[in-house]
């Protein structure tokens, strides 16, 4: 048995992971009007984000094909894989995940597990790090999803948005209907259900106070805790406030390990600029035997 470790670009991972690890990723499109980019290829965040300044039409998202996935699958089984584990963005933001389940039993090159992350960006990134580490010390597919599956269990987002007319825009907020009409002067509190869709959990006038409900949640989630926490600070083309976060949260929990990401072009596209996120799980390198 040869495990490949599959995901896409929206787990934002350095390319020195990438290699590291033996990472395999597809880069997800993103539409500019007529105009298809993909992650990673010909599209920086720096440079989408910018475009989303600039540009007279707003961005939106598609899928990686089928087709495009069948050329990798075959591309991995012509270097001895006999096994892929696909690990990616959420089924409750994106349709990836559930056409790669509907596909995958007609795949005949090579066997196809696909996992659902439920999260996106640095927590589906986390997955995708336990599961290439554990297949290159010769892990079995049944071991490596039941930790994957352990660590979804302790995966925790909370996030706000500058404008959340992106959201509402793309309809990826589950709960929209207490935000019509009032859009323009809240910041909502956000996070991911059990469906791995996006639901608003709370509303404040500023991102300072938006900050101050999730560090409050944020303690009381992991006060309890009796496995080691890693942190992860994203944000959408805001550095200074997550450095300001970064800070602030460092001091406050001196004992937990922070890590810094991004927030990319496809996962931008629903969030917008300047959002700042707050991922917390069981760290994932202490699920590896």
């Amino acid at each position: 048995m040869k495990i490949a470790v599959l995901t896409d670009s929206s787990a934002y991972l350095a390319d020195e992971i990438v290699e590291r690890l033996d990472i395999k990723v597809v880069n997800n499109p993103v539409l500019f009007g007529n105009r298809v980019y993909h992650e990673n290829a010909d599209l920086t965040a720096t440079q989408f984000y910018q475009l989303l300044k600039t540009e007279d039409v707003l961005p939106t998202t598609s899928q990686v094909s089928m087709g495009e996935m069948e050329e990798k699958f075959e591309a991995l089984a012509a270097e001895g894989y006999t096994d892929v584990i696909c690990i990616h963005l959420s089924s409750g933001i994106s349709g990836l995940v559930g056409n790669l389940e509907a596909f995958a039993p007609s795949v005949t090159s090579i066997n196809v597990h696909v996992f659902d992350s439920k999260i996106d960006c640095a927590g589906m990134g986390n997955m995708v790090q336990l599961a290439a580490t554990m297949a290159g010390k010769d892990k079995n597919v049944t071991e490596i999803m039941a930790k994957l599956t352990e660590l979804r269990e302790t995966t925790h987002v909370l996030f706000v948005v500058d404008d959340l007319n992106h959201l509402m825009r793309t309809g990826r907020l589950s709960n929209r209907s207490g935000f019509v009409g009032n859009i323009l002067k809240i910041k909502p509190i956000l996070t991911f259900d059990k469906e791995g869709k996006i639901i608003a959990i709370g509303k404040e006038r500023k991102m300072k106070n938006a900050y101050s409900e999730i560090k409050a949640q944020f303690a009381e989630a992991t006060r309890a805790l009796d496995y080691p926490v890693r942190i992860d600070l994203i944000d959408a083309n805001n550095p200074d406030l997550q450095a300001e976060w970064g800070q602030d949260l460092r001091t406050s929990f001196p004992d937990m390990r922070f890590e810094s990401g991004y927030i990319g072009p496809l996962v931008g596209v629903h969030t917008g600029e300047k959002c700042l996120g707050l991922i917390w799980s069981r760290n994932w390198e202490s699920l590896i035997d």
